[in-house]
C-alpha cells in the first residue's frame, strides 16, 4: 500500500460524519435568496428550449411512462448497445441499486468523493471500507491504495469536492477479475471533450458508469441519470429498480438531451465554465496574497465545475459569508476533509467579483 493513501475504514478519523449532508442544505428555506456556490448545477438552467420539451411532455402523463426512446438516445449519445443502459432517478438511486444488487465482499470508496455511494452501501448492511486520498498528492488516485481483495471499488471523476480529473487509464487499472469498478462521471459533461471518460469503453471488466443530467441542464428537482455497464449488471440492477422508476418529464429531458445540438450546447458550457473556473481560481490566488491573516489553499488543477479551498478558520468564515448573501459548501462532511475546507461552485466572472469582494471581508472579520 501506498505511503500517499490510507485504506483504514477509520484512519481518517471520520467515521461518524453526516455522510447525507449535501450542499443544498445551505440554500433551503429563507436561506434561497442567498447567492449560491454549495450547488454544483450549472446556474441560468435549464434553457428555455429544455423546459418547453419537458412541458410538452406533460401532455401524456396518463400513460405509464416509457422509456425505449430514451433509453435509445443515451446508448446512441455514446455509442453503446441499449442493452448496456439503464435510466435511472438521478445518479443517486444506482448507488442505491448497486449496494443492493451487487453480492460486494469488501466494498471500498475512494475519498474524498460525493459521500451517497458509501451511504447507500451501509444502509444496505455492507461493511464498507474508505481509500482516502492526500492532500499533499494533490488528492490524486493511488492505485497501490486501493486493497487487491476489494471486489466493488467507487470513485469519482473528476471527483467530487476534489475537482481531480484522474487518467482514464490509471481508473481504468483497477479493474480486476471478479471486482466491480463504479466510476461516478456525474461531472465529466462539464469537462471541455469529456477527457478521461470511460462511458464508452466496454473493454474494461466489471465497469460500471455513472452519469447524471442534473449538473449542466439544471435537473435536480426532475431527477434524471443513468448507469452505464455489461448486460449483465444491467440487469441485476433493474431487478431491485421500482417499477416505473423514471418520470414520463424526464425521459423527455434525457432523449432531448442526448441530441447532437444539445450536446453541442453542454460543449460550449464546458468551455465556458472552464474559463470561469480559471477567473475564480485567479481571483483566489489575489486573496491569498492579500490576506495577512488567513492563508487561502486552492485545491488543483481543478476539471470540475467546483472549487475545492482550505482556509483557516473556515467554519466562521462560512458563517460570515452568509450574512455577506453567499452560501458555500463545508467541506468537513467528506471524509478526508476536515473544518478548514470549503467547496465552491464556479459561476459567472461578475459573481465571482462579488464573491471574492465577500471573502476578502469575511476573513478579516473573523480574524479581527
Amino acid at each position: 500500500m501506498s505511503a500517499g493513501a490510507s485504506a483504514d475504514p477509520l484512519a481518517d478519523g471520520s467515521a461518524g460524519i453526516d455522510l447525507r449532508h449535501h450542499g443544498d442544505a445551505e440554500v433551503r428555506g429563507a436561506d434561497a435568496a442567498l447567492t449560491d456556490l454549495a450547488v454544483n448545477v450549472r446556474a441560468g438552467t435549464p434553457p428555455d428550449w429544455l423546459k418547453a420539451h419537458i412541458a410538452a411532455s406533460l401532455d401524456g402523463l396518463a400513460a405509464y411512462p416509457d422509456g425505449r426512446a430514451a433509453r435509445e438516445a443515451v446508448a446512441g449519445r455514446h455509442g453503446l448497445p441499449v442493452g448496456r443502459v439503464l435510466l435511472t432517478a438521478g445518479a443517486a438511486e444506482a448507488f442505491v441499486l448497486l449496494a443492493r444488487a451487487l453480492p460486494a465482499r469488501r466494498p471500498v470508496v475512494v475519498h474524498p468523493q460525493f459521500t451517497e455511494p458509501e451511504a447507500a452501501l451501509r444502509d444496505a448492511g455492507h461493511t464498507v471500507g474508505r481509500v482516502v486520498l492526500e492532500e499533499r498528492d494533490g488528492f490524486r488516485l493511488t492505485p497501490a491504495a486501493v486493497p487487491e481483495d476489494a471486489d466493488l471499488v467507487v470513485i469519482g471523476n473528476p471527483t467530487n469536492p476534489t475537482s481531480v480529473l484522474h487518467p482514464a487509464a490509471v481508473v481504468a487499472g483497477l479493474a480486476r477479475p471478479g471486482r466491480t469498478l463504479v466510476v461516478d462521471e456525474a461531472f465529466m459533461d462539464a469537462v471541455p471533450g469529456e477527457s478521461e471518460s470511460l462511458a464508452a469503453r466496454t473493454d474494461v471488466p466489471g465497469l460500471v458508469v455513472l452519469r447524471s443530467l442534473t449538473k449542466t441542464w439544471g435537473l435536480a428537482g426532475l431527477r434524471i441519470g443513468y448507469v452505464l455497464a455489461d448486460p449483465d449488471t444491467v440487469t441485476a440492477l433493474e431487478r431491485v429498480q421500482p417499477l416505473w422508476p423514471v418520470s414520463s418529464p424526464a425521459l423527455a429531458a434525457a432523449e432531448a438531451c442526448c441530441t447532437p445540438s444539445a450536446l453541442a450546447e453542454a460543449a460550449r458550457a464546458a468551455h465556458r465554465t472552464a474559463a470561469d473556473r480559471a477567473h475564480l481560481a485567479d481571483r483566489l490566488a489575489e486573496l491569498a496574497e492579500l490576506a495577512e491573516s488567513a492563508e487561502v489553499r486552492v485545491c488543483g488543477p481543478a476539471a470540475g465545475p467546483f472549487l475545492l479551498i482550505r482556509v483557516a478558520g473556515a467554519a466562521a468564515i462560512r458563517t460570515r459569508l452568509r450574512e455577506l448573501g453567499f452560501a458555500v459548501r463545508r467541506g468537513d462532511t467528506f471524509p478526508g476533509l476536515g473544518p478548514e475546507w470549503l467547496r465552491l461552485a464556479v459561476r459567472d466572472r461578475a459573481t465571482t467579483d462579488r464573491f471574492v469582494i465577500a471573502m476578502t471581508k469575511a476573513i478579516a472579520d473573523t480574524a479581527a
